[in-house]
């Protein structure tokens, strides 16, 4: 017979709750998997205690300043201190850490600087928060290494510049926002790598040059957003190496709708996606046009030829000293993870940009937050991306975790520009409606076993009165022994 004590532990551990004695003060320790919640407690430090073997924890909403080697253990697979005052992170603080996939350090507004070798040895990271970090440079290798990671989130800092090849390393991302900094220019190579790349957030920079080859790796991009910057001018051809592009935002930047804005003007009257509205403010007897809407009557004394081949001179004349080699097209991106919590439920994705919804099954969007390691289902007879756009909303936690997800201001896509009802054209400038690119080749469903499948075969087949005629077979034959005996 257990005693009593034994039989409230057993109990406790069913449910979920792990009775450890090194659960820190004013936390929450369970099981399954095993976690740690420390969040809004106004911790000025990593609290002492943490359970060695923790997968999960969560240290948000504090006041902790300084992250060093020894506060966490390598076991750990998701660690969220976004919201807190960390000015500092040790370099070696998360050295070793081969489980982490996911890893928040977002609004943590004077960190202002990192290490380059702060997140080296990560190689199962796949989403990685620095939004609102007071960042204004990044190290050029600081994602040295990061080969799966599929989400990186770098809005609302104060970049002002990207090395060339920061993100060569990074073969499997997906999505990559840099909304919100002081970027003024891109540069040929600033995005050299990034073959599996779907989305690119540019909009609220000072962008006022972008080099006629800045996006030549972006082969499956289909999301560019560069409205509310600084652009007067910008190259057909930089936006003709993008072959699966649907959805592009060009909107409030100073447009000049005279020769040099020729190719731009030709490449949008041939585009079949998702455009918004180019805006002229040059010449003068222009301004307020949409360049997609003009004509070729509105360009006098413009060669259409002259001009591109004028602005190809250009750009080579601009680049002569970098190197221009056919990089080597990236792997394949791998499968979606299996996700190790069945029980953490996570909202559906959202609909397709350019028009994204406030809100996913009554769950708000939050700043680019998306879950861990689950795979979005796939929309029967839409194949076309590899990877989709995930939500984050309840990440699941356990039954006895008080866990409250912060509410942003400032949402991913939230701009007036996304509801200013009907600045944002479904069809390209001739009518015609958007072409869809079937970049991807479908997922194949994951069968059953073969017994399984062929039980199931068999049960779903026209004939059902078979069953019942085997059956009956069987017991006729156990009465006939039976009389002969």
């Amino acid at each position: 017979m257990f005693k009593r004590g034994c039989g409230l532990e057993f109990l406790l551990v069913l449910c979920g709750l792990e009775l450890s004695w090194s659960c820190p003060r004013h936390c929450i320790c369970y099981t399954a998997p095993s976690t740690v919640s420390c969040q809004a407690h106004n911790f000025l430090s990593v609290p002492e205690g943490i359970p060695p073997h923790s997968e999960r924890i969560f240290l948000q909403n504090n006041k902790i300043h300084r992250l060093l080697r020894g506060h966490f253990s390598p076991t750990t697979v998701t660690l969220w201190i976004y919201s807190n005052n960390i000015t500092y992170i040790e370099p070696s603080t998360f050295q070793g850490f081969t489980l982490l996939e996911e890893l928040d350090l977002g609004d943590n507004r004077y960190l202002r600087s990192l290490a380059a070798e702060t997140f080296h040895g990560l190689g199962r990271l796949h989403a990685l928060h620095l939004y609102r970090c007071g960042l204004s440079a990044l190290p050029s290798n600081i994602f040295q290494g990061l080969r799966n990671l599929q989400y990186l989130y770098l809005q609302d800092n104060n970049l002002e510049f990207l090395q060339d090849d920061i993100f060569i390393d990074l073969h499997n991302l997906s999505h990559l926002f840099l909304h919100g900094n002081r970027l003024w220019s891109l540069h040929q190579n600033t995005f050299r790598g990034l073959g599996a790349l779907d989305r690119l957030l540019l909009h609220h920079n000072q962008l006022q040059w972008i080099d006629r080859m800045a996006f030549h790796d972006l082969r499956r991009l289909t999301t560019l957003y560069l409205f509310n910057n600084s652009l007067s001018e910008l190259a057909g051809e930089c936006l003709a190496v993008l072959p699966a592009l649907e959805y592009l935002r060009l909107n409030d930047n100073p447009w000049e709708c005279d020769c040099k804005a020729l190719s731009l003007w030709d490449w949008l009257k041939r585009f079949r996606g998702s455009t918004s509205a180019v805006g002229c403010v040059a010449p003068p007897k222009l301004a307020g046009e949409d360049l997609k809407q003009l004509r070729k009557e509105d360009f006098p004394n413009c060669s259409g030829s002259e001009s591109l081949h004028q602005s190809k001179t250009n750009s080579w004349a601009g680049t002569d000293k970098v190197s221009l080699k056919k990089e080597p097209h990236p792997p394949a991106q791998p499968p979606y993870p299996h996700h190790p919590h069945h029980n953490e439920q996570y909202p559906s994705p959202p609909s397709p940009l350019p028009q994204p919804p406030p809100s996913v099954d009554g769950v708000q969007e939050e700043s680019g937050r998306f879950p861990s390691t689950i795979a979005p289902p796939q929309r029967p007879g839409r194949p076309r991306n590899c990877t989709r756009q995930r939500v984050r909303g309840s990440k699941g936690k356990g039954p006895n975790e008080v866990h409250t997800l912060k509410e942003m201001s400032d949402k991913e896509y939230s701009s007036q520009d996304f509801t200013d009802g009907g600045k944002y054209e479904h069809t390209s400038p001739d009518g015609s409606p958007p072409r869809r690119k079937h970049k991807c080749t479908p997922r194949t469903s994951v069968r059953p076993p073969s017994g399984v499948q062929q039980a199931t075969n068999w049960g779903n087949t026209q004939h059902p009165h078979r069953f019942l005629y085997s059956i009956l077979g069987v017991l006729v034959s156990l009465s006939s022994e039976r009389i002969l005996r």
